[in-house]
């Protein structure tokens, strides 16, 4: 594979270890700017010399928060859709080895592809996979609805966020080949709102054809609203910079840092609020997302690819040590929660009565019930509710990741969200700073992360999420075994491994509209 490849915008100069060779911060859309804020995101000017990729571009603009690790220099902009390629050193072009395209997480409000934990050198280093990773608007530059105060001086489009992901799947259609990928064979995945967005994204009919197969870890599927709920935040949104629907236009000039200082004060308020619903998120616009995602799995209905989707056992305790209001977990809040959706939702027959609620976990101590109860209706029943519906229509496989090092037990946050993305990465110390290992077990995690490893990239390559003849094999799930994978020091699979989660929350699909 040479430096240098041709793109339909221009060449891209990267570079190399020997094994991997790396093309960094390569535009695939225009900065979205000025009269391109809110806007769906459009071609970059083309160029004839060789752009420098070597670095990283921008990560989009964002408030600080201790849970994502940026690099120390990293520069927040709004010119931040750009994207990266890792290509082992043995790939040729033309070779089309199939394609992981990764979307990162971060509550829709935080991220970036140049986090430490996203360095692709690892998970490319066998050659059997080309591996992209897609920078994307966040926050309020990303996922504020503004569209319902257009006029006829203002132009505004919801979801741009999303539109920014479909303008990357497109670049892979018409580029990869040229980095050794087959656009034929591309696997959409993310992690968190990384994963929101691939399992709202199988719902968009625009999207299809753009992507072959899906890997969606701990998704939070329940998490995209209508436009009424959106028109809610972006009135709190104008609240915070002390303007009325009729400022709106003051919007396009407004620094970046401004309306990300608003945009935060309005997440951070929202889980007090509304409790079990986040600020910004992917909507029902009509148009890229037509109806909400969950109704679609429900009946069916969703872009019939292989479908890899999990979560983590213990995804909310992070969140409970931090002191987080992002998760619901004390019993005022969980009650408020319920009575929110029950209100909402009124034509839901099925929705659990508090006491049923904590009937089903009274075999937790109290402290642990209420993170319980939000992991489940966060995380956990959306992805079986997805599950149960995709899986009579294409191969889908379920797994839960167990495994935490005697570190993070001792911590009490165990298999927390997001503790499974280094081992799949490859990349599991953290820096100088990292714990994870200091009480043991980084041995293990090497042996799992090849393993992890090799089940991803064996879902990605043949739909096989297979280790190898000595490791347990992984199922397909059906409705009759509803087979899970549990990952852990050891993997094995557990029939019907969630049978007491769906008898207590049932098998209507409970989310905030």
């Amino acid at each position: 594979m040479t430096d240098t490849v041709q793109t339909t915008h221009g060449p891209v100069r990267g570079g190399g270890d020997g094994q991997v060779r790396w093309w960094k911060g390569i535009r695939y859309a225009a900065a979205p700017v000025g009269p391109l804020r809110w806007r769906r995101p459009q071609p970059p000017a083309a160029w004839t010399e060789p752009a420098d990729a070597t670095a990283f571009g921008p990560a989009p603009v964002q408030a600080h928060t201790p849970a994502i690790r940026l690099p120390e220099d990293v520069s927040l902009s709004e010119d931040c859709l750009t994207l990266n390629v890792w290509a082992g050193e043995s790939i040729a072009p033309g070779e089309r080895r199939p394609v992981v395209v990764w979307v990162h997480g971060g509550a829709y409000m935080f991220g970036s592809t140049s986090q430490p934990l996203y360095d692709g050198r690892s998970l490319a280093a066998t050659g059997e996979i080309v591996l992209v990773t897609i920078g994307y608007r966040v926050g309020a530059m990303g996922f504020l609805d503004l569209s319902r105060f257009a006029d006829a001086d203002e132009s505004f489009e919801p979801n741009v966020g999303l539109h920014d992901i479909v303008a990357a799947l497109r670049w892979v259609q018409h580029n990869i080949a040229a980095f050794g990928g087959d656009p034929d064979a591309v696997t959409l995945a993310g992690e968190s709102a990384g994963g929101g967005i691939v399992t709202t994204l199988m719902t968009a009919p625009s999207a299809r054809g753009l992507f072959h197969r899906v890997i969606a870890e701990s998704s939070p599927a329940t998490s995209v609203y209508d436009q009424d709920r959106a028109e809610r935040v972006t009135r709190h949104v104008l609240d915070e910079l002390h303007l009325s629907p009729t400022d709106i236009g003051r919007l396009r000039d407004m620094p970046a840092e401004t309306l990300t200082a608003a945009a935060m004060s309005v997440f951070a308020s929202t889980p007090a609020s509304d409790p079990g619903t986040l600020a910004f998120t992917p909507i029902v616009d009509g148009d890229l997302i037509p109806e909400h995602p969950v109704d679609v799995f429900a009946r069916g209905g969703a872009n019939p690819v292989p479908l890899l989707i999990g979560t983590n056992r213990d995804e909310t305790a992070l969140f409970t040590m931090m002191k987080s209001p992002l998760m619901p977990v004390s019993p005022a809040a969980i009650q408020e929660m319920t009575a929110h959706l029950r209100a909402e939702r009124p034509e839901l027959s099925d929705i659990p009565t508090d006491a049923e609620i904590q009937a089903a976990y009274s075999g937790l101590r109290s402290k642990q019930r209420g993170p319980a109860i939000s992991r489940d209706l966060g995380f956990r029943m959306p992805t079986l509710w997805v599950v149960e519906g995709h899986a009579p229509v294409a191969p889908t496989f379920l797994y839960r990741f167990d495994w935490a090092t005697p570190m993070l037990h001792l911590l009490g946050i165990g298999a927390t969200h997001g503790t499974e993305l280094p081992y799949l990465w490859g990349n599991l110390v953290g820096g100088r700073k990292d714990i994870t290992f200091t009480l043991g077990g980084l041995r293990t995690g090497r042996v799992l992360s090849a393993r992890i490893q090799a089940r991803w990239i064996g879902f990605a390559t043949q739909t096989q999420p297979h280790a190898g003849e000595d490791q347990a094999p992984w199922p397909a799930y059906t409705r009759d075994r509803r087979e899970t994978l549990v990952i852990d020091k050891t993997d094995r699979v557990e029939p019907d491994l969630d049978a007491h989660l769906r008898e207590a929350w049932g098998d209507e699909v409970l989310s905030f509209t």
